[in-house]
């Protein structure tokens, strides 16, 4: 019953990297990021940096038990930090938390790796979510992994069309949803932050 609580299939993933990613969140950062890359190259540069995220965070996913043991850390203690971890972006997401000026880039410089790929795609939330998931059910790793990279693969879609969706729906409605998706986060920080605690004294 305990176990229940917590334990994900690959919907549950997805959903949860999606909410931590926040394609549709970014699009703030996303738009005069890529404004500044000229248009011939704006494929090329989103595939790289969606690329370099995927990398670091799948070397998470697969190191993921060893880090823990390397670090002394356990399931529980990583559990509660990445659910005070979504706490602190779910808030941000609700009452705002200046993401448009937190990643500034020189004007006229392609971004490499910094901002887009690190921290913007594979921030901290995205490291401990997947390092979290693989830790507590390895044996569903290959879920994982597709829950990931269909993520990222959203992500990648996003990032091209950021100009086109932020036209489409307008700046009103984006904010509406990145406040709802941060409703839901809280409500599965808590729960993560929960379980931790409970399995700590059990």
């Amino acid at each position: 019953m305990d176990n229940a609580s917590v334990d994900h299939n690959f919907l549950s993933a997805l959903i949860l990297l999606l909410l931590v990613l926040d394609p549709l969140g970014s699009l703030p950062v996303f738009i005069p990021i890529m404004r500044g890359v000229a248009p011939e190259r704006r494929t090329r540069v989103a595939l790289r940096e969606v690329g370099i995220a995927t990398g670091v965070l799948l070397l998470f996913m697969f190191f993921g038990n060893g880090f823990l043991e390397v670090m002394h850390l356990s399931e529980r203690s990583l559990e509660v930090a990445g659910g005070v971890i979504l706490l602190i972006i779910a808030i941000r997401m609700i009452f705002g938390g200046g993401g448009e000026t937190a990643y500034g880039l020189e004007r006229g410089r392609e971004p490499t790796i910094f901002p887009l790929a690190v921290p913007l795609l594979a921030g901290p939330s995205a490291m401990a979510t997947v390092l979290l998931l693989a830790s507590r059910q390895p044996e569903r790793i290959w879920s994982w992994i597709g829950a990931l990279l269909t993520a990222m693969f959203i992500s990648l879609l996003t990032l091209l069309l950021a100009d086109r969706i932020r036209r489409l729906l307008g700046d009103s409605v984006i904010s509406a949803l990145e406040k709802l998706m941060g409703l839901v986060l809280t409500a599965i920080g808590v729960e993560m932050t929960l379980a931790g605690i409970k399995h700590y004294f059990s």
